[in-house]
């Protein structure tokens, strides 16, 4: 065979293997490079929601007045501030106690202070305050009797310190126990409990 005769026969093998490689060969267009895709998972351990039980627009965590009915005014605290209509004074209290205590904190005395101010001013005016204890201050030694006891003394500081510290009749001031029969939040946490260890007073000028 002549030298041109192998360089024929060469060129021919190298052009059935160029098309037999191009045949096997799949488009690029038609194999897309994917892409990992980065995942963040959030860590709702650390996630507390805001409540607001009560609709009034104020956080649990920064309510002072728990249980407001609806379309109640109230004020920064969410409390409901003293209401003075065409000279009818309406003003509510509430005061929060430690777990067993009866004790009134100074910051609630303050309160106490504007509650007094205004039954001076107000003759005829008179205030019923009632107390409460939670459901976790019953034990299974407590007797009826002092479970009252405790609830009565929360209400009976308010009368006493309104009598002693400004004067008020004591004919004016009246006071109920309600031992745990009434709370304003479930006792399902220690905060909701500790809402729940309580007195509640309304001041009213009486109707004409």
């Amino acid at each position: 065979m002549t030298k041109f005769g192998k360089t024929k026969i060469t060129i021919a093998g190298l052009l059935m293997g160029s098309i037999a490689l191009a045949g096997c060969q799949t488009p690029i267009q038609n194999n897309p490079i994917v892409k990992p895709i980065a995942v963040t998972i959030a860590n709702t351990q650390n996630i507390t929601a805001n409540l607001d039980s009560d609709g009034d627009g104020i956080l649990d965590d920064e309510d002072r007045c728990p249980g407001t009915p609806i379309n109640v005014m109230i004020d920064e605290n969410g409390c409901p501030p003293s209401l003075l209509l065409e000279g009818h004074l309406k003003m509510e209290f509430r005061a929060f106690f430690a777990k067993g205590s009866s004790e009134l904190s100074k910051e609630h005395q303050l309160e106490l202070d504007k509650i007094a101010q205004k039954l001076q001013e107000y003759e005829t005016a008179t205030m019923r305050i009632e107390g409460h204890v939670s459901a976790d201050e019953i034990s299974a030694t407590d007797t009826g009797l002092q479970l009252s006891s405790l609830a009565e003394n929360r209400a009976l500081i308010v009368e006493n310190y309104l009598i002693m510290q400004h004067q008020i009749d004591p004919d004016r001031l009246s006071t109920v126990s309600y031992s745990a029969e009434r709370p304003i939040v479930p006792s399902d946490s220690e905060e909701s409990k500790s809402m729940n260890r309580r007195v509640y007073g309304v001041a009213e000028e009486p109707l004409n």
